[in-house]
């Protein structure tokens, strides 16, 4: 295991190479001096001649990269083009936003696998109706539509939760971390972890109706193809109960192509944050990187796609490593 572990970490590298290439080539793609942005029309041409040779846009884009690849290595992405702020430390302080909003989306996911074992387990049954149209429209809703028509119903009509930022407008709370959830605990504000909460509501829920619908589909169809097995006819011939079955024998063996999923909703959850942040005015990254995209700061663009990279690759060796954990029967060399 450790072996496999080690090898298959060292897979990353390359795949991190080839997406900062593909990251720093498109961003380099996109129509627009990012001097000129950053001077406004007017400037002459001497001055942005002095600020392309300040940010290295006058070097060959090879050795843009290499420049850009080595900062980042230390740790630093650049600088904001419009703001002229580490786009490292705004990263770092809006993360938690955006980490708190997809913990609070994998809260909501963890249901796709109970909603997928009940589903199989009484197929054909109401409940089993009832669950595969609830993740057939799932499946179908966009995150966008879902977040607007959430933020209506709830928000608007029945104005039972709000619509908009991670805390009222006017509360002097002053988080430790930018984990507001957290912080609102540690420093035990009852009220504003409230508020918090019922903030987080409505953009969880838009992002993780997609990953939800999609897990309890594959949890049903990995449920099935293991309950028409032999081996759990043999556990029920031998006078096991039903319970140790399903979850002992089945669930167990249900849950690799299971795991595969989950590990590639995560690029979804940080994919669709993006909209879902947008919708929601979520003060995290998906929300700076819309903004970004729109004044074309490409420094931030490029710094949090690669960021996002790195975390997806990360999360999808952990899930390879996972396997063995939960399939003995797999051995790696």
């Amino acid at each position: 295991m450790r072996r496999y572990a080690i090898g298959r970490s060292l897979t990353i590298v390359p795949v991190l190479l080839g997406v900062s290439v593909l990251v720093f080539s498109f961003i380099h793609l996109i129509p627009g001096d990012p001097a000129l942005t950053m001077l406004g029309e007017r400037a002459t041409p001497e001055k942005v001649a002095e600020v392309r040779a300040r940010l290295g846009l006058d070097r060959p884009i090879w050795r843009q990269y290499i420049l850009y690849i080595g900062n980042a290595l230390r740790g630093d992405l650049g600088v904001s083009i419009v703001r002229g702020d580490p786009v490292a430390s705004d990263l770092l302080r809006r993360f938690p936003a955006t980490v708190e909003l997809a913990l609070a989306a994998i809260v909501a996911i963890a249901f796709g696998i109970p909603i997928g074992v009940a589903s199989a387990v009484w197929r054909n049954s109401p409940l089993d109706s009832l669950a595969r149209l609830g993740a057939l429209a799932g499946v179908s809703m966009p995150i966008f539509w879902l977040g607007l028509v959430l933020a209506w119903f709830f928000g608007v009509q029945l104005r039972l939760l709000p619509t908009g930022f991670r805390l009222a407008s006017g509360t002097a709370f002053v988080p430790w971390t930018n984990f507001v959830v957290l912080d609102a605990a540690l420093q035990r504000d009852w009220s504003t972890l409230a508020d918090a909460l019922r903030h987080l509501i409505l953009p969880a829920l838009a992002l993780a109706t997609i990953p939800l619908a999609v897990i309890a589909r594959m949890t049903r169809a990995s449920m099935l193809e293991v309950l028409s097995r032999e081996y759990i006819r043999t556990a029920e011939a031998k006078g096991l109960s039903r319970r140790a079955v399903i979850l002992r024998h089945a669930l167990r063996n249900a849950l690799l192509p299971v795991l595969t999923v989950i590990g590639l909703q995560v690029g979804r959850l940080l994919a669709g944050a993006i909209l879902t942040e947008t919708i929601f005015s979520w003060p995290g990254i998906g929300l700076w990187v819309y903004e970004s995209i729109e004044s074309r700061d490409y420094a931030i663009v490029q710094g949090v796609s690669l960021f996002i990279a790195v975390i997806v690759v990360g999360v999808n060796l952990v899930t390879d490593v996972l396997y063995a954990a939960v399939d003995p029967r797999i051995k790696y060399e």
